[in-house]
């Protein structure tokens, strides 16, 4: 079977993944209090402006066809991508597991075709893109379809591995563009999608390509071989603080290069991280991020235990929302809960958040929790850079010899 360094290389050659499967779930011994609501939910409450864009003028036009065929084929023919061809080093010996058959049961029972300007909309096709290199063309019958990985709102992902030479692993991930437009967020999506597409980073979850038939979008992703962060967090219950360290440290490289590509993140949370192969982190879910060049946003969006005091107070924000996030990510790494969660409900977590009534228990390190205390400052203008996060003496106490920020390691 390939080296991991191989397959790594591989991909890179050619805008297409590979990575094992997610461990299977476990006993949540870390659980969130109900209060950990998506603030979607919260905006009306909040009366923050709506993150979602304006809704299309009439929903049900988007799912009537209009009088002349103006729907694009799908199907076309388009110039396969640029690239040279990987050397090969294939890893069709791995196994994808059994396909449940789950993406045509659901698309009998689920989802519309989408017409006139909601159709042109979510018509995304990497093979076509103006805003990267184009890819080669992709479709469904690509690949051999595996084992599913997970369900989300829009539709399903499946461990798939390419049918052509040199067989590569990666995830696929469905949306349903009815549900989509349903849920006014096609705007959202295009631009998570355009902004994943750019990014090149070891520790941000990689889109190799995309693709799309008349009633679904279809993501290539990268296979993170050891699943959700939070599926570990939850059976722990907390990690160590070596653990939490290269964590934190892999993060804050991470968000240094995305902040230097105009990208703010905006949900940093445990359950938008993966984890690789030899259990890097990986950041995943841009369904929030922004391009930001002017660095200043208004809209409310995230989780509510994630938000900075600048957010839930709506003000201005900049990319040190992510800053505070990943205090906020440090600390419940080490401690099993976000700082400002509150049982009492919402309205409480929220002033302890615009109070920054920040508790520390006792038993964290004294490091560790100089380190929180710098990130989870009032004013963003306070919080520690990212770059001074590198060199925090808790990260570079745990930093592996010989390795650099943000590189793999195993666990």
């Amino acid at each position: 079977m390939a080296s991991v360094r191989s397959i790594t290389q591989q991909l890179a050659g050619m805008d297409v993944a590979p990575k094992p499967a997610p461990s299977a779930p476990t006993r949540p011994a870390h659980a969130k209090q109900p209060s950990q609501q998506n603030v979607a939910k919260l905006l009306t409450k909040f009366a923050a402006p709506n993150p979602m864009g304006k809704a299309p003028s009439s929903s049900s036009s988007s799912l009537r066809p209009p009088n002349t065929n103006t729907n694009p084929n799908p199907g076309a023919a388009a110039a396969p991508g640029e690239g040279r061809t990987p050397a090969a080093d294939p890893i069709g010996a791995l196994d994808i597991g059994r396909y449940d058959g789950g993406f045509e049961q659901d698309n009998e029972k689920r989802g519309e075709k989408v017409y006139g300007e909601a159709a042109e909309e979510l018509a995304l096709d990497s093979s076509v893109s103006r805003y990267v290199h184009p890819t080669r063309e992709w479709n469904l019958g690509t690949f051999d379809i595996g084992k599913p990985l997970g369900k989300g709102k829009f539709g399903r992902v499946y461990m798939v591995r390419t049918k052509g030479e040199p067989n590569y692993v990666l995830a696929l991930k469905t949306l349903y563009k009815s549900e989509i437009v349903a849920s006014r967020v096609e705007k959202q999506i295009r631009r998570e999608i355009e902004i994943q597409q750019n990014l090149r980073h070891p520790n941000v979850l990689r889109l190799y390509g995309y693709f799309h038939d008349e009633k679904r979008i279809f993501l290539m992703l990268e296979f993170a071989g050891k699943g959700e962060l939070y599926k570990q967090l939850s059976k722990h219950g907390c990690f160590s603080d070596k653990r939490s360290a290269r964590y934190i440290d892999q993060m804050a490289d991470a968000l240094s290069y995305l902040h230097s590509k105009h990208v703010i993140h905006r949900d940093i949370k445990p359950e938008n991280l993966l984890l690789g192969i030899n259990g890097e982190l990986k950041i995943g879910d841009f369904g929030w991020s922004v391009h930001a060049p002017g660095n200043r946003r208004m809209t409310m969006c995230g989780t509510l235990d994630y938000l900075p005091p600048e957010m839930v107070e709506q003000k201005e924000h900049n990319e040190k929302v992510d800053y505070w996030a990943l205090g906020v990510l440090t600390y419940e790494f080490l401690i099993g809960n976000p700082p400002f969660e509150d049982r009492s409900g919402v309205n409480a977590t929220y002033r302890r958040i615009a109070k920054v009534d920040l508790k520390i228990p006792p038993h964290v390190s004294p490091d560790a929790r100089d380190l929180i205390i710098k990130l989870l400052k009032y004013n963003p203008e306070h919080r520690i850079p990212l770059k001074d996060v590198a060199n925090h003496p808790w990260i570079t106490k745990y930093r592996p010899k010989g390795l650099s920020r943000g590189g793999s390691d195993a666990y």
